[in-house]
């Protein structure tokens, strides 16, 4: 298994390369100049002029890129350009925050869709499953920023049961675990809403192929309890596509916390990614991309990693 993995990170560096080639001639030929926006009022050719230079922004683009790739080679992301500090700083101080919404949505998110699935399969053209299937469409087809603002004026507006931003209660200086979990309610809720409707269809879709099975028939002639033959067997190989959507779905997931985060006024990397492409703020904006890029590799790697867990004919020799 090490061989595997080491081959498989080794396969990813040139990957993540190209996103970074990619990501910045894509930053960089966007409409917008940060030395304009850095002096806004003030602004003079003069004055932009020695603000490009002292940023290294006048070297022609592959020799700025170049010098970015070495610099991050050495575990190095620069400066942001509108804070003025290190990159990382700000990454450490964003992506926990991060993590945590998006770990709560894909834990729970996958608990939820596999109960719905399996009793959805298992009671398949019934009125719940029909029902279920409804909901589940409904969510499907609704934008992350659209649900997110309708819980707001639900649960935050009208009813008042919960903050509608941040992480905790600003004018608290020591704000309680409780605290913390009343604000993640409502972006972690329109992840895993969002989540639930793709991932309970597969669910739900390979259930109901792994009941009409031979091995299950088999199963029951055997005399097997009804909750051995679903949870025992249906089940365990039913839940595959659950684990490789795990991998294919970080991008997605990470793309939609950028959203919900901006909404929600929520301290993670979607707001820093946002506020740093107001502010044109390359350094910080390719640092995020580096990271996202990264977690999505660890991500796709951890599925096929989970595979062997679940299926014990995989081999990784």
């Amino acid at each position: 298994m090490a061989q595997f993995i080491v081959r498989r990170v080794l396969q990813a560096i040139p990957t993540l390369i190209g996103v970074t080639m990619l990501s910045f001639l894509l930053l960089h030929i966007v409409p917008g100049d940060p030395a304009r926006v850095m002096l806004g009022q003030y602004y003079t050719p003069a004055r932009a002029q020695a603000i490009d230079i002292s940023l290294g922004l006048n070297h022609p683009l592959y020799i700025q890129y170049l010098i970015w790739l070495w610099n991050l080679i050495h575990l190095n992301l620069g400066y942001s350009y509108q804070y003025s500090v290190s990159v990382g700083s700000l990454i450490a101080g964003a992506l926990p925050h991060t993590l945590l919404l998006v770990a709560i949505a894909i834990t729970v998110a996958h608990v939820l869709s596999v109960l719905l699935g399996t009793v959805q399969g298992y009671v398949r053209n019934t009125p719940f499953d029909v029902g279920a299937t409804v909901v589940n469409y409904f969510f499907f087809a609704m934008p992350p920023f659209w649900l997110g603002i309708v819980l707001i004026m639900i649960f935050a507006i009208a009813l008042g049961w919960l903050p509608s931003g941040g992480i905790t209660n600003s004018l608290v200086a020591h704000p309680s675990f409780g605290d913390v979990v009343r604000h993640l309610v409502l972006p972690d809720g329109t992840l895993i809403l969002l989540s639930m409707a793709v991932w309970s269809r597969y669910m739900r879709t390979r259930m109901v192929e792994t009941l009409q099975a031979d091995f299950i028939r088999t199963a029951r002639a055997k005399g097997l309890t009804e909750a051995r033959v679903v949870v025992g067997h249906a089940l365990r190989n039913s839940v595959m596509p659950l684990i490789t959507l795990l991998g294919l779905s970080l991008p997605a997931l990470f793309a939609g916390a950028l959203v919900i985060e901006e909404i929600f006024n929520y301290p993670g990397m979607g707001l820093l990614f946002f506020n740093a492409a107001n502010e044109r703020d390359y350094p910080t904006l390719l640092g995020i991309i580096v990271i996202v890029g990264a977690l999505t590799i660890f991500g796709n790697l951890l599925a096929d990693l989970l595979y062997g867990m679940v299926d014990p004919r995989i081999q990784y020799n």
